[in-house]
């Protein structure tokens, strides 16, 4: 497998770098703080993929606001969705609060729309969602993120959260896999 890996590396495309992502994150967490700053929302990192977005965006939230996470996937450490698969739902009671979905990519839109209702059934009075990457598509998406970092043509990507059959969460930039 790590030959795998390596083979992706040397071929992909470098998208955004490390500094343009983290622009990107500036730009959504002060909008965020703008629509949310009265709201003491639930903040649900949707994981594994926005574990490095909900962790950059977090110091820079500056209103009171509680953390959860989500686990609902499609991928696993695939390269292609089949049906979601809960693996772990928030324990913080939703009921009456505003909840702020944040995850690495809108891709399909399938798990985040999932995920938004699942919140909307527990009670949640609004739910947000932002995400780092909002993959341009040639079809409808269920669901459209509130907050936006940027946005990417239709590539496999990699990088900031997103993996390539569970690895290179952790690559410091925004790479398509060729």
């Amino acid at each position: 497998m790590l030959n795998e890996i390596k083979q992706v590396q040397e071929n992909a495309q470098l998208l955004h770098t490390e500094a343009e992502v983290e622009q990107a994150i500036n730009k959504i967490a002060a909008a965020i703080n703008q629509e949310l700053k009265d709201s003491n929302p639930v903040l649900l990192c949707v994981m594994n993929g926005g574990l490095v977005v909900a962790g950059k965006l977090l110091t820079q939230l500056n209103f009171p606001l509680t953390i959860d996470a989500v686990n609902a996937s499609r991928y696993g450490n695939q390269t292609n969705g089949s049906e979601i698969h809960w693996k772990q739902k928030p324990v913080t009671d939703l009921k009456g609060r505003v909840v702020l979905l944040v995850d690495d990519i809108l891709d399909e839109g399938i798990t985040l729309d999932a995920i938004q209702q699942y919140c909307q059934e527990q009670g949640a009075s609004k739910v947000y969602s932002a995400v780092l990457i909002d993959k341009k598509i040639n079809k409808a998406k269920p669901i459209s993120a509130n907050f936006v970092g940027l946005e990417v043509e239709d590539y496999y990507l990699y990088g900031y959260g997103m993996d390539y059959k569970g690895y290179l969460r952790n690559a410091a930039g925004i790479y398509a896999c060729a």
